[in-house]
């Protein structure tokens, strides 16, 4: 079947989501600029995440690029991926309501994680489908800044335990490996 649908659908989730964490940005209570320090952790909490859907729509709209077909496997590995994406906005809202309190930052970084995952779980199904001498699998390669992103979220996850500024650090480490986007699909269907 056609990839049509599962990109638009996708598409209008993801915009749903990033609307949903603006939401959560209230307008402070008075007109000097101390008014901005309750929040600031809101804000930077959201900075954070929108940069984080960001990076997943680009990805994902690259991984698509690339596709030919979808099948039903691959149905259900996007919808897993958009399910873990969909709870973005909770923790958001829950690390800048609580300052980056240690819960929410773990949590925070469990669904990073998830989505790491999710991501990785759709852009095997896809290669599966397209076989192992697709384009898609010679891009993708051996997938090592996916694999990297997920051991930093497993210690991300643990070293919040330490202090949850570490984990924080982390998060803003993957975001940064990932806010170019990923080159390797470009390069792979550039046309000579």
């Amino acid at each position: 079947m056609g990839k049509g649908r599962l990109e638009a659908f996708s598409d209008g989730v993801i915009a749903i989501i990033i609307t949903i964490m603006v939401l959560e940005l209230k307008v402070p209570h008075g007109a000097d600029l101390a008014a901005l320090r309750p929040v600031v952790p809101v804000f930077l909490s959201y900075v954070l995440s929108f940069v984080f859907v960001g990076i997943y729509w680009n990805n994902h709209h690259h991984l698509l690029h690339a596709t030919q077909h979808v099948s039903g496997p691959v149905l259900w590995a996007n919808l897993h991926l958009l399910f873990w994406l969909s709870l973005v906005p909770v923790g958001t809202a829950w690390m800048g309501d609580t300052g980056f309190a240690l819960w929410p930052v773990v949590l925070y970084g469990v669904d990073l994680l998830l989505c790491s995952l999710a991501f990785y779980v759709l852009s095997h199904a896809l290669i599966r489908q397209h076989g192992a001498q697709s384009l898609l699998a010679t891009a993708f390669g051996r997938d090592r800044k996916g694999k990297i992103s997920s051991a930093l979220y497993v210690a991300a996850i643990a070293l919040a335990f330490v202090h949850p500024w570490i984990a924080i650090a982390i998060y803003i480490g993957v975001a940064l490996i990932w806010l170019v986007p990923d080159r390797r699909i470009e390069r792979a269907i550039k046309p000579d």
